[in-house]
Formats: structure tokens, C-alpha cells, sequence
């Protein structure tokens, strides 16, 4: 018998690729389960797939770092924290100190679609009742209806696990004048940040405040503490655009909008910035 569930959920995160750096990423998931009836005449009540095998999802890799076995660097552990050290594309780096659950380790050359697929199968199927004899997960960007970006960012202010110094999400970007979509304004912003790491100008710090972690003579650097520990990082500063906001996405499109408005002054200026799948949020100047 076969049961599926389509967007069971959006896994938000980022994964560390040695040509890109940190890449903000957003997979919908859908899911396939095999198996036998139960008692109650079901394969698994839909309750509890929504319940179980998202709530596994959620804690194993979503809003958090994930890193391949192929990483050109080294993560080293520690008993409150882990340090990363990395080099990426031409001559970039990055290096970060995160509490444990910030980070996601995937045992592949890569971070891709196939082998975040065979992690969480792994990681899901021992989980569930006896059963169930297979399960197959579809990870799949949302199809885009305009330009879109990659970014990472750490939120110090909240509460859940958008804390986490590093992930990310893959988002649309509309941007409009005068009530007029502009697909060229909309191209600019989603290269200007296409792979970036969006920081806040509060949150920099010199380097040699940094704790855990040393940085390189072309880096920026960023630390705080928020309910889940201590956070830091160093990232190459061609890697980083610093707003003088939080990078919550209602900032974010605030900032957008901003930005245009300088150019456009006489225009009405109409923001619409996505955070991942199906939210966001508009902000018009």
C-alpha cells in the first residue's frame, strides 16, 4: 500500500559548496510512504506524518548549516560547540562557532539534492513503525515566477531556530514602480545577492575579538549571543553585504525598497521580498 503526502514542508537552510560558499536554500518536500495496513487501517495516520516525519525533518537539518564530508576545510567539536574553517571558490573563507544543533553533517562529496535525500531517508525510516517498509522523498525548489536569490543570515533576536548564524533560504524578489513590474531591477538585486551572506552592521566585531575562530585579512566578522549559545563568524567581505538593520525579510524588503527609492525618487516603489516558499513580505515607498 501506498501513501504520499505532497509539501509536507519547506526545508529552509544552508549547505556549504567549495566553488559557492554558503547557499541559502529553500526544498519543498514530498513524501511517499510503503507499507503494510496497521490496525487502525491506515498505513500511518496523516496526523502523525505531518506530526512525526516533518518534526524529524525540522530537527535534523532545517534552519540549520549543512556540511559535506568534501568540505575544503575542517569542523572540529567541542563539548558546547563546533568550529568551522572553509575556503570556497577563488581564494574566499569562511569560518564559523556555533552551538552543536546549528550545524547539519551530510556524508557526501556534496550537499545535493540526492544526497540530502539519502540522509533523511536514513535518518526518518528507523523512526517509524515496523510497518513501514520504504519511504521516498521528492526535494524540489518552488518554481519561480520571477528572479530569485540565495542568502544566509542569523536572526540573534529570535526566539526559534532562525538564531542560527548561518541558514539561509532560496527567495523571489518582485520590485514594481509606479505599479509597473521592472523585471531589470528585479535581475540586479537577485545577482547582487545571489550566494551572500546578509549580516547586521550591530552584530560586527573586530577580529581579534573573535573567540573560537580566527579570520583572514580580508574578512568581516560577526558575533552574538542568543538563547542557544554563543554564535560567531568570518567571512570574506566580497561574500557579505552588512545592512543597518536586522535581516528579517520585512527589513529586507524595507531596505530594498529604500535603495530604489534613492534612485527613483519620483516613482512609487513596491517591494514584494520572499522569505523561502509562500511568505514574505511587501513594503511600499
Amino acid at each position: 500500500m501506498i501513501l504520499f503526502v505532497n509539501s509536507l514542508t519547506v526545508i529552509d537552510f544552508s549547505y556549504l559548496c567549495n566553488k559557492r560558499g554558503a547557499v541559502g536554500e529553500s526544498w519543498i518536500v514530498d513524501l511517499t510512504l510503503h507499507g503494510k495496513l496497521n490496525k487502525e487501517s491506515m498505513v500511518l495516520d496523516f496526523g502523525l506524518v505531518k506530526k512525526q516525519i516533518k518534526g524529524i525533518i525540522d530537527e535534523c537539518i532545517d534552519h540549520r548549516l549543512a556540511i559535506p564530508t568534501g568540505l575544503n576545510g575542517t569542523v572540529s567539536a567541542f563539548d558546547e560547540h563546533k568550529t568551522l574553517d572553509c575556503t570556497f571558490g577563488e581564494n574566499n573563507h569562511l569560518a564559523m562557532s556555533a552551538p552543536h544543533q546549528a550545524y547539519c553533517m551530510i556524508n557526501a562529496d556534496e550537499v545535493t539534492v540526492e544526497s540530502v535525500t539519502d540522509f533523511l531517508v536514513a535518518t526518518i525510516l528507523p523512526k517509524l513503525p515496523d510497518n513501514i517498509e520504504k519511504i521516498e522523498l521528492s526535494l524540489k525548489p518552488e518554481h519561480s515566477q520571477s528572479f530569485y536569490y540565495h542568502y544566509s543570515h542569523g536572526l540573534k533576536k529570535h526566539d526559534g531556530n532562525c538564531q542560527r548564524i548561518i541558514h539561509g533560504h532560496r527567495s523571489q524578489i518582485g520590485i514594481s514602480l509606479d505599479g509597473i513590474s521592472m523585471p531589470r531591477l528585479q535581475k540586479e538585486w537577485s545577482l547582487k545577492w545571489q550566494d551572500i551572506y546578509l549580516a547586521t552592521s550591530e552584530d560586527q566585531i573586530n577580529a581579534p575579538d573573535l573567540k573560537h575562530i580566527t579570520a583572514k585579512v580580508d574578512d568581516v566578522c560577526f558575533a552574538y549571543t542568543s538563547a542557544q549559545g554563543y554564535f560567531e563568524m568570518a567571512i570574506s567581505e566580497s561574500r557579505c553585504d552588512i545592512l543597518p538593520v536586522d535581516t528579517t525579510v520585512e527589513c529586507i524588503a524595507e531596505h530594498v525598497a529604500g535603495q530604489i527609492k534613492a534612485q527613483y525618487p519620483e516613482k512609487a516603489v513596491k517591494v514584494t521580498a520572499y522569505e523561502g516558499v509562500g511568505k514574505g513580505s511587501i513594503s511600499y515607498v
